[in-house]
């Protein structure tokens, strides 16, 4: 099937008080034209980096791409030029940004913001324009009558549903969702959700689709990627990952939630905390957390394993590293 997105060996760092922060570590990744891909991973994974990266948003000095490339349909985005970029961002590849309240420019009225993208990319005089943005806000549940407010007056979720209708105005091919519902009610998440199944169905947008929710996930994507500590650790379709978690990380996050068939006085957090993106562990970035620890795992850092389309970074599924018996169930 076409890959719309082909990410390789990416890696990412960014600068600060002598630091050097490795944010993605030779990350590859697959997106196929047409599936949502959901993209699940604590605080701090990288998620929203790579999703910047995508569409070549790593600002220098402080952030810096070191290796690899993106492809986008295609064409490498690192090497694209300025007006290329312009022409990708918001028509071909957009982006739902998790904070809208640094995402809207807060001297044009929101109706202004989705009229300008509008304008810039389809071929709609001034007043379509402005109906267009009409329209797009009455889809996230905004009375088009509110067009002529300017940012401030919005609450955060409201803020929140102008970003996702500015995304989504041009009918992107590509779609970035980074916690596009977070800051949302249920009502009105359950309204953009619909929203996105409705671009995948009659424009065939693919969407990753950014969320700490694994239960959004099973609702809404066809295939999934763990993320940790800056490099995708478990690859696969949905029914391959919620079937059977292969990582420990993806076990641990499976555990870490309430099972209501089950009960339990408590949940099964992961112990310990993210590495120091500073100070990364020798061998193993998921070492220190992980119960199946073994020597090679302090040592040599894993590398990916295909299980039939279903891909896993770790020693346990190395050939020679551990034998079934070993193998987390």
């Amino acid at each position: 099937m076409e890959k719309i997105l082909e990410i390789r060996d990416l890696a990412v760092n960014y600068y600060s008080d002598r630091k050097i922060v490795r944010a993605i570590n030779g990350l590859s990744l697959d997106m196929t034209a047409g599936k949502v891909l959901g993209l699940v991973g604590e605080t701090g994974a990288g998620k929203t980096t790579l999703a910047l990266s995508t569409l070549n948003m790593i600002r220098a000095p402080q952030g810096r791409i070191m290796a690899g490339t993106v492809r986008f349909a295609g064409k490498d985005v690192f090497t694209m030029t300025k007006h290329e970029l312009r022409d990708m961002r918001g028509k071909d590849v957009a982006m739902i940004f998790q904070d809208p309240m640094t995402a809207l420019n807060p001297v044009l009225s929101v109706g202004e913001q989705i009229a300008e993208t509008v304008l810039k990319h389809e071929k709609l005089g001034k007043e379509n324009a402005w109906k267009k943005a009409e329209a797009m806000l009455e889809t996230v549940g905004i009375p088009a009558e509110r067009a002529k407010e300017y940012p401030h007056q919005f609450s955060g979720g409201m803020k929140q549903r102008v970003v996702i209708a500015l995304a989504l105005a041009c009918n992107p091919k590509l779609l970035l969702a980074d916690e596009p519902t977070t800051a949302l009610d249920v009502t009105i998440q359950a309204q953009v959700l619909d929203l996105m199944r409705k671009l995948i169905r009659d424009n065939g947008t693919s969407v990753l689709f950014i969320t700490h929710s694994l239960g959004l996930v099973a609702e809404n994507c066809d295939e999934v990627a763990t993320m940790y500590a800056g490099e995708i650790v478990e690859y696969g379709s949905i029914d391959q990952v919620f079937g059977k978690a292969l990582h420990p990380y993806t076990q641990g996050l499976f555990g870490s939630l309430p099972d209501l068939s089950e009960s339990t006085m408590r949940l099964k957090p992961i112990p310990g905390l993210m590495p120091d993106p500073t100070a990364l562990p020798e061998g193993c970035y998921f070492s220190p957390r992980c119960p199946h620890v073994m020597d090679i795992c302090l040592k040599k850092h894993p590398t990916d394993v295909d299980l039939g389309g279903h891909r896993v970074k770790c020693h346990l599924f190395s050939a020679g590293s551990a034998s079934d018996a070993g193998r987390p169930a």
